[in-house]
């Protein structure tokens, strides 16, 4: 995606990961930076993936503490 387009994102309702049209480049809070070609990326958003920062749908099969 050229630097002057908006990125296309989608917000979970409620539980669920951030979508967003591809290809797209993500900076960690540590300073690590990630990128994926994918068309459509999920973003996990509960820190539960084993690929994290993207999701890999590991929260369909665990429990999340309350």
């Amino acid at each position: 995606m050229p630097a002057n387009e908006d990125a296309d994102v989608t917000m979970p309702r409620g539980k669920g990961p951030i979508l967003v049209r591809g290809p797209v480049t993500v900076r960690l809070p540590d300073g690590t930076v990630v990128r994926s070609e994918r068309p459509t990326v999920a973003l996990c958003t509960c820190r539960m993936s084993e690929r994290y920062p993207f999701c890999d749908t590991s929260h369909r099969r665990r429990v999340r503490p309350s």
